[in-house]
């Protein structure tokens, strides 16, 4: 099976490494600097969220959301996680995922970060 790895990874990803998680199909990925990654066979795989029913990529014409101001813009360094999402990054803001859409926030649906 061929698959995407994150290569010079000397941290080791576990529960209480430092690293935010995300419950992903039948494991755990770490999030970190806009990667989702997860350990196996002694390498990191880059993972992303696929878009589905639950956590769909399409434009919802925006939402309203009382987690932080209308005037505020999701990009890196923003302040809240990222995560990659079919084929962009989504920002987790109070258990889902918002994606920066021109001057809008599209809904991608929740998800469990710990």
């Amino acid at each position: 099976m061929t698959h995407k790895t994150h290569d010079s990874h000397d941290h080791a990803h576990a529960a209480g490494c430092g690293h935010s998680s995300l419950q992903h199909d039948d494991h755990t990925d770490y999030l970190h600097d806009g990667h989702m990654h997860h350990g196996h066979d002694g390498h990191f795989d880059e993972h992303e969220l696929a878009a589905s029913s639950q956590n769909p990529a399409d434009c919802g014409d925006g939402h309203d959301c009382a987690a932080h101001e209308s005037a505020h813009r999701h990009a890196s360094g923003c302040g809240h996680q990222a995560v990659p999402h079919a084929g962009h990054l989504d920002y987790v803001v109070g258990g889902h995922l918002h994606n920066q859409h021109g001057a809008h926030c599209d809904d991608h649906g929740a998800v469990k970060v710990s």
